[in-house]
């Protein structure tokens, strides 16, 4: 098996971008907010500006994507991890952790240490994944999607405190 690596994705990666989320939607279509017919119909120039308006990166093994991961600014010191997706084949084997750490070294480099995302109830391999990278359960909970039976909980990982001066 080849090594997982990871890298943004750039509007010119529209297509790539547009087969592995509908991948995503087609394997877990419970735990996304959007459906699979709403972003099949989407044209190029919706993919390629979603690329151009938010940080998504795409876990690649051996040439094949493997993995998404989105981040969207949302407010002062606060990003979004959003879109997150690891195929089958690359379960178990890190793709999750690399493409958590990449949203989160990309929040931090853009002022936005602290990170919000939502997992639907019952997954919990999600939720140990982003606990192992500081996630902690906000009490919130919300649908879905509007009128979905399955419901999603809050994640949060708060920023850093600041280091106490030296005495």
């Amino acid at each position: 098996m080849a090594e997982i690596t990871v890298r943004p994705l750039e509007p010119d990666d529209w297509a790539l971008y547009r087969a592995v989320r509908l991948a995503a939607l087609t394997d877990a279509p419970e735990a996304f907010g959007s459906t699979l017919g709403r972003e099949q119909a989407l044209t190029e120039d919706d993919w390629r500006e979603r690329l151009a308006h938010r940080s998504q990166f795409v876990a690649e093994d051996g040439g094949e994507a493997r993995g998404l991961v989105g981040v969207v600014p949302a407010g002062p010191g606060t990003a979004d991890l959003v879109s997150m997706w690891v195929h089958r084949a690359a379960r178990g084997r890190g793709a999750g952790d690399l493409l958590v750490r990449e949203a989160l070294r990309w929040a931090g480099d853009h002022g936005r240490p602290r990170v919000r995302l939502w997992v639907t109830e019952g997954n919990a391999h999600a939720e140990r994944l982003y606990a192992r990278h500081g996630f902690q359960r906000t009490g919130r909970v919300q649908p879905v999607r509007a009128g979905s039976h399955e419901r999603e909980f809050a994640m949060v990982r708060p920023a850093p405190r600041p280091l106490a001066p030296a005495r």
